[in-house]
């Protein structure tokens, strides 16, 4: 199994309350009052109070086309993702020239070279570094890059692995569509990044985190013991993007939080069955900031508790759903504050086009946070 032993997180330096955000975004998006109306209220109840945005938000008028877009992804992604790995890499103690394996995951913005080839120069990683840079995974790229990640550690079990989200929701407006879909997304994702430093099970670090106590700077770890990856029949037209001569016009149905609650029990089962498990003997649960119709779907198809979802609301309320990185930031304030016992299950997951369920098994390491409400710092939440 392999070792998850850091978690950097990063978001841009402005941020705006979701209501001057709207204020601003709405009239590009509809000149109708009645769909400004509409937009203000999806805003209003997206449970979002707050996000970081790539550009000063005056800018945003004056982004017209898929081209200027993506520049400014590239420029800013590759700059927000350097921020994040550095955090998880110094966190870890690992140097840049120690990783041999770096995948980068992203659904809103293209490049070629891709991010990986630009943050391989940012960082100093070698030139023999392994890349995997990954476009399709959306909304569930965090997960299924920790999946994926795993997969490639299992089978070199000394080296080390860099896994990198990085998402600029805010770069794919599109002016004058007032959709409801576009409505809704324009009021509930956010731009953020996330890292995490990922070992195999004959790395230094790995051993060093086996047993109660943790490998570094008494931070907790966890292992990765296993994952799933489900596609749900006929759900292709759900979830992800319609690429048109803007660039990125999303796809995001209502039914959304239905199909995702309809198969939510029977894919968590099916990951805890091989290993002895009931979801009733989980007690952390990593879960992706969708939404809150999302997070509702969730709680109700596995009988959780609110406070099992505590992470996912405070990171929707304070930086929107930020696609790939969202889980991953949901990840770093568990792992940071996780009163659970060494050795117990954790379960990580996300959503994303597909329509597809990811879901990656995890054992927390190392000791709980100290009494008197002091936490081990895992990664640095900006």
């Amino acid at each position: 199994m392999s070792r998850l032993v850091a978690v950097g997180t990063a978001l841009p330096d402005r941020s705006h309350t979701q209501s001057e955000i709207t204020d601003v975004i709405a009239p590009l998006l509809t000149d109708d009052p009645v769909r400004t109306a509409l937009a203000r209220r999806l805003h209003s109840h997206a449970g979002v109070d707050v996000r970081h945005l790539a550009l000063p938000l005056g800018e945003y008028a004056g982004l017209r086309t898929f081209g200027a877009s993506n520049d400014a992804f590239l420029t800013a992604a590759t700059d927000l993702a350097e921020t994040a790995a550095r955090r998880a890499l110094d966190d870890a103690g690992v140097a840049a020239h120690d990783v041999d394996h770096v995948v980068v995951t992203s659904v809103t913005g293209v490049g070629a070279p891709s991010v990986d080839v630009l943050l391989a120069a940012r960082l100093g990683l070698r030139a023999d570094v392994r890349r995997t840079p990954s476009f399709g995974w959306g909304c569930a790229g965090g997960a299924t890059g920790l999946a994926r990640t795993d997969d490639l550690l299992r089978g070199r079990p000394r080296d080390v692995a860099l896994l990198v989200a990085v998402e600029l929701c805010s770069l794919t407006l599109q002016h004058g569509d007032d959709s409801t879909a576009n409505l809704a997304a324009s009021g509930l994702f956010g731009d953020g990044a996330a890292a995490v430093v990922v070992v195999g099970d004959e790395h230094p670090l790995a051993r060093r985190s086996h047993g109660t106590r943790a490998p570094v700077a008494a931070r907790r770890t966890a292992r990765v013991v296993e994952s799933r990856s489900t596609l749900h029949p006929g759900t292709a037209d759900e979830l992800g993007w319609h690429v048109g001569d803007t660039g990125f016009e999303v796809v995001l149905s209502a039914r959304l939080p239905e199909l995702v609650g309809a198969h939510l029990l029977g894919d968590v089962k099916a990951l805890l069955v091989e290993h002895d498990l009931t979801p009733d003997q989980v007690p952390t649960w990593v879960v992706h900031a969708g939404g809150p119709r999302i997070l509702d779907a969730v709680r109700d198809a596995l009988g959780l508790d609110e406070t099992h979802l505590r992470h996912s609301r405070e990171s929707l309320r304070r930086t929107g759903n930020l696609s790939s990185a969202s889980v991953l930031h949901v990840l770093a304030a568990t792992l940071e504050t996780s009163t659970a016992p060494p050795g117990s299950p954790a379960v990580l997951m996300a959503f994303g086009p597909g329509v597809s369920t990811e879901l990656v098994l995890l054992r927390l390491d190392g000791a709980p946070p100290v009494e008197h409400g002091t936490t081990h710092r895992v990664g640095a939440v900006a």
